[in-house]
This record gives structure tokens, C-alpha cells and sequence, in this order.
């Protein structure tokens, strides 16, 4: 994987709120040794604005977050991926692009928050979904990527998702 700072893509169907948060979170923990990046299968078109609020009361930079297309990740001119991540189990099931570079790929399924109803649960749920995120990502950066094989380093974060 070299010493550039590893890719990472999340992917979830609308790309409005649980990718998004992953991006934003993981550009703001990884410090330059990850650049994230999030998309969906069917995007909506634009970021949930409880994601935007939520990403600002935790001091998270949210310039450049766009909802997009996973399409803009599968062209021979996108960033190589190291990782792709999903976050909602719809686009765990889709059939995806193919992926130049083969990345290490994982499923981490998280409650969607902008499907809920009514404005304090939503805010609740997107509360505990930037909590388990956040959780999740402090995780897969402790691991010592460098020097794991790709079979353990697939299985540990496979792991991660299962946790």
C-alpha cells in the first residue's frame, strides 16, 4: 500500500448521512494517514442536513461533503481505493463496480437515522450512529496496517463489522 495516506471509501445507498459522517470523521481522526471519501449506489443528491448540524456541534469540518456517486469512484482517473467500506445493508446486497486495485472491503452496518421519524428520536439515532462510527473508526486506525498480510488485514476489519 505504500506511504501515500491509504484511501478509504464508504458506501451507502442515498450517501447523505452514514457515509458522509464516516468521511468526515475518518478525514478528521486519520490525521493524514487516511483520505476518505463517501458515495452512494442511488444518491440523493444532497447531504441530510441533521448530518451537516450533528458534523458541526462535534467541531467536524464539513466543506466539500457532497452527496455522490459511487460511478465517479470506478473510472480509471478516481483515486485508487485501499479500503471500501459499506455502512447500510442495501448496498452491502448491490452489485458494485469493480474496483481498480483490488481494496480490502468490509461490511459495517449501521442504523440508518435519516429514515427515522420525528425530530428528537432522529436526532437521538443520528447521535448514536456518529457514536458507533466514531467508535468503529478509532478501531481500524489503531490496527498496524503496515505490517499485516492482506488476509489478516481483510479478516480484522471484517471483524470490526461483525463486532
Amino acid at each position: 500500500m505504500g506511504t501515500r495516506p491509504y484511501s478509504v471509501l464508504f458506501i451507502c445507498t442515498g450517501n447523505s448521512a452514514r457515509s458522509i459522517i464516516a468521511e468526515a470523521l475518518l478525514n478528521s481522526f486519520g490525521r493524514g494517514r487516511f483520505t476518505a471519501f463517501s458515495a452512494g449506489s442511488a444518491p440523493r443528491g444532497a447531504v441530510h442536513p441533521e448530518t451537516l448540524a450533528l458534523l458541526r456541534r462535534n467541531r467536524i469540518d464539513v466543506s466539500g461533503l457532497r452527496s455522490k456517486s459511487w460511478d465517479e469512484f470506478a473510472t480509471s482517473d478516481a483515486p485508487q481505493m485501499d479500503f471500501i467500506f459499506t455502512v447500510c445493508d442495501k448496498a452491502a446486497g448491490e452489485q458494485c463496480p469493480v474496483w481498480l486495485g483490488h481494496p480490502v472491503t468490509a461490511h459495517w452496518g449501521f442504523a440508518d437515522p435519516a429514515a427515522v421519524v420525528g425530530d428528537v428520536e432522529r436526532e437521538r439515532v443520528f447521535e448514536r450512529v456518529y457514536e458507533e462510527i466514531a467508535a468503529r473508526l478509532h478501531l481500524f486506525i489503531a490496527l498496524p496496517i503496515e505490517t499485516l498480510d492482506r488476509a489478516s488485514l481483510q479478516h480484522r476489519v471484517a471483524a470490526m463489522g461483525r463486532a
